[in-house]
């Protein structure tokens, strides 16, 4: 049985899968982590989901406050054996209904070029590309995506 709880950054359990999602992030990104760790930190997100299967942690993602109309997707995160099952959409789905509950009109993220499954949920679940913003303004491994909440 799945369960979902909206949370902050100083649970447990999201901290453990953000973890675990650090870890997978740095296989990927290689030398260039280093430059993306320092904007994922999580000690102030003040929203953040935990999916969890039975009592165990599978899933998690969070928003953050970009500016006074957007929120901003982080620490998106299926642990390994649970991906193709639809988790992600249902992370994110929840999200975006969070945002708009905050009267946000539309949620940014950032993800990276060597991650065609993450790029590939955004698309299906009607995000555009945009050009890079804020600090991945300048970086070519980076891809900023937009959707406006309706």
């Amino acid at each position: 049985m799945f369960k979902l709880i909206k949370t902050n950054s100083e649970n447990p359990h999201f901290q453990a899968l953000t973890k675990i999602l650090d870890a997978y992030l740095h296989i990927l990104d290689g030398e260039e982590h280093a430059f993306y760790a320092q904007f994922n930190k999580i000690a102030l997100i003040k929203y953040a989901i935990v999916f969890y299967q039975d009592e165990r942690p599978i899933a998690c993602g969070a928003i953050k406050e970009y500016d006074a109309n957007t929120m901003e997707i982080k620490r998106m995160y299926v642990v390994e054996d649970m991906r193709g099952k639809g988790l992600a959409t249902q992370v994110l789905k929840e999200l975006e209904e969070w945002a708009k509950s905050l009267n946000f009109p539309k949620c940014i993220l950032e993800t990276g070029n060597k991650q065609p499954d993450a790029i590939a949920l955004y698309l299906k679940n009607g995000y555009q590309t945009i050009p890079n913003y804020g600090q991945y303004l300048h970086v070519e491994n980076s891809v900023c995506f937009e959707k406006r909440l309706s």
